[in-house]
């Protein structure tokens, strides 16, 4: 395959730069658009029905009718070809899903009027898990130990009658009105983020179905009112939970379930559901991703070397600054310091977007060192940008004790989402590398974190060579992974400690090799199909491998006056079969890009975001993020290499 011209790959990046700048809101950051969602849409549908059922006379009876039979027209029109329904448009059609449309079409008495969508359906269920009385087992299979998103199912199929209550698993509410610090220890078959679920839904199956055990019977009994307190006290003011539809709508319908519509906590999720609509009737999964994909757009901008095309760039460093939680959060419990992924209330700081600002603020504010453990350790040059500080104490103190990085909260358990994760390790690393910590901590501690953090990634490398991510996935694969998405994120860390010429790194990259499509790009994995996205995220770290070609072996790296290594490892000669590998790969993966781009693909993102307890989305803004990164980079080291002329097309990176 011949790679394209330096005039095509130009075109190619302008056209992405263009689209990325023109996405800016007028006060100068990103806001993006999230995937519209069949799931969301379903759950808002089934509460704002049982709301209407509990309150016949509310002034809002007449509107909330209209979202109803809007949503479920949307549901209709949206029905794979196969019978089932997926998280997207673009989705493949799951259980959890369908069962929740499914739901929704009975609860609100609409099986008649949409008979064909569910006979459909029940067929395609049929097809796939048997008997009908087999299905509820098939949801629970799904998530295993996880209960999270398999009892919101369940509750929802129960109230529709199409489920006995008896195949609902309790949900210990009770235990809400324990301290924060204490979940750990208590086993909670529910993750962190689920709490106002486990309270509201678990109200609503105990006030269906009572427990045997009189002491439980008691106790769930006298935290009814109490733990209803609770769940107010962490909603936000914005109504929803987490900002979030599904989880928000699975609240409001519980509350309304179990006598309790009247409620503050669902009459704020009300309004909230209504807010979100969209024009066509359906809801998204979230309201938006706009720190998350502001810090993206940023750091890809920094990559490119085009920090010098933003404006209002000191409008920028304060909206960032603003996002940054200044106090103790109310829901995780989390102390200030944290990013959450939007400006908008519902959020919780967490460690993926917390280092994303680290970057995006070492890119576009101030100089921006962080002090060691202690201020007396701090030299007059290493005293820098309070909010960077704070932000990296923040991740220091959430480092799990496997030396990898959660989500959410440390050690809360091994669920998703809980548990250390490869890409949010990954991430946290290239922030903390940003700062000064790297060079306190190797002088002062035997053990420093970001030894830790490597080392957490090496052995979580899979023998093949590639590292699973937690948040994002790729539906053509058998069991939904994407370590084309893992492995890149981890090799950025890598690549930005410069430490691409150790083994795990190698591995790494030998992988991603390995596992290019014969097409010139990348999916989830060998066989599945090239995506912009999973494509440029390989070539944003494989443009570094090439580059190397044909350089003699590094400088060795100095140790400190204290003998401690560098973090910079001293590296050896870098691996030149390697690097002529990745040249070739990454001239067939641009080649494979650019035609992309040239025929609108930036246009048509894919569904590759895992959104809580396995929920898919894509974000519009992914595949145009992405690729300014990849051929920013690429363009840059064409220019940096003397042996590859610039008017020779087959040298494209």
């Amino acid at each position: 395959m011949s790679a394209v011209s330096r005039e095509q790959l130009e075109a190619a990046y302008q056209t992405a730069l263009a689209a990325l700048l023109e996405e800016r809101t007028p006060d100068g950051h990103w806001v993006g658009e999230l995937s519209t969602s069949a799931l969301s849409t379903a759950t808002a549908v089934m509460a704002l029905y049982l709301v209407r059922q509990a309150q016949p006379l509310s002034t809002q009876h007449s509107a909330l009718t209209s979202l109803i039979d809007g949503g479920l027209a949307w549901l209709a029109a949206h029905q794979n070809d196969g019978g089932g329904w997926g998280d997207t448009t673009v989705s493949f059609s799951n259980i959890s899903t369908t069962m929740l449309c499914r739901s929704a079409i009975y609860l609100t008495d609409s099986a008649p009027r949409l008979a064909r969508a569910v006979s459909r359906a029940e067929a395609w269920l049929t097809s796939k898990y048997g008997p009908a009385d087999g299905w509820p087992e098939a949801i629970r299979e799904r998530y295993g130990v996880d209960r999270t998103f398999a009892t919101p199912i369940l509750t929802t199929c129960a109230l529709a009658g199409l489920v006995s209550w008896d195949e609902v698993p309790p949900l210990p509410f009770e235990l809400a009105v324990l301290p924060q610090s204490w979940y750990r220890f208590v086993r909670l078959h529910v993750v962190s983020y689920a709490l106002p679920a486990l309270i509201a839904i678990g109200q609503c199956i105990y006030y269906h179905k009572k427990p045997w055990n009189p002491i439980a019977l008691l106790t769930r009994w006298l935290s009814r009112r109490w733990t209803l307190g609770v769940l107010r006290s962490i909603q936000p003011s914005s109504g929803g939970f987490l900002e979030a539809i599904p989880l928000t709508s699975f609240v409001t319908l519980s509350l309304a379930a179990c006598g309790h519509a009247d409620h503050p906590v669902v009459q704020e999720g009300v309004r909230f559901i209504i807010n979100s609509v969209r024009p066509d009737g359906s809801w998204a999964i979230d309201s938006n991703l706009a720190t998350w994909v502001t810090t993206l757009s940023v750091n890809a901008l920094a990559a490119a070397g085009e920090l010098d095309r933003l404006d209002k760039i000191d409008e920028l460093r304060d909206w960032l600054l603003n996002q940054q939680y200044k106090d103790y959060h109310p829901y995780t419990g989390a102390d200030p310091g944290g990013w959450a992924w939007t400006d908008l209330p519902g959020g919780v700081p967490d460690a993926d977007d917390t280092p994303g600002a680290i970057l995006a603020l070492k890119h576009v504010g101030p100089p921006a060192e962080v002090l060691p453990r202690t201020s007396k350790e701090a030299t007059s040059t290493e005293v820098g940008e309070p909010a960077v500080m704070a932000a990296a104490q923040w991740l220091m103190d959430l480092q799990n004790g496997d030396g990898g990085w959660p989500t959410f909260c440390r050690g809360w358990g091994n669920l998703p989402f809980d548990r250390s994760g490869n890409d949010l390790t990954a991430h946290v690393l290239r922030a903390l590398v940003a700062t000064a910590w790297m060079k306190a901590w190797s002088k002062h501690e035997d053990s420093p974190p970001i030894w830790s953090g490597l080392q957490y990634l090496a052995r979580t490398q899979r023998p093949d060579g590639s590292w699973l991510p937690l948040w994002f996935g790729n539906q053509h694969l058998a069991d939904e992974e994407n370590p084309t998405y893992g492995t890149s994120r981890v090799l950025a860390a890598y690549r930005d400690l410069g430490m691409m010429d150790t083994e795990p790194a190698k591995c790494g990259i030998a992988w991603l090799l390995a596992n290019q499509n014969p097409d010139g790009g990348w999916g989830g994995g060998l066989g599945s199909p090239s995506s912009i996205e999973e494509t440029a995220l390989a070539l944003d770290v494989l443009v570094t491998v090439a580059s190397r070609e044909g350089e003699g072996p590094a400088e060795p790296r100095t140790r400190d006056e204290h003998g401690a290594q560098t973090a910079r490892q001293e590296l050896g000669p870098p691996d030149p079969s390697l690097a002529r590998r990745a040249n070739d790969a990454v001239n067939k993966g641009i080649t494979w890009l650019v035609e992309k781009i040239e025929t609108g693909g930036l246009s048509h993102p894919s569904p590759i975001g895992f959104y809580f307890a396995k929920l898919w989305y894509y974000e519009k803004l992914y595949p145009i993020i992405f690729t300014v990164s990849a051929l920013g980079r690429a363009r840059q080291s064409i220019d940096r290499r003397p042996h590859a002329p610039r008017e020779e097309p087959s040298r494209g990176a």
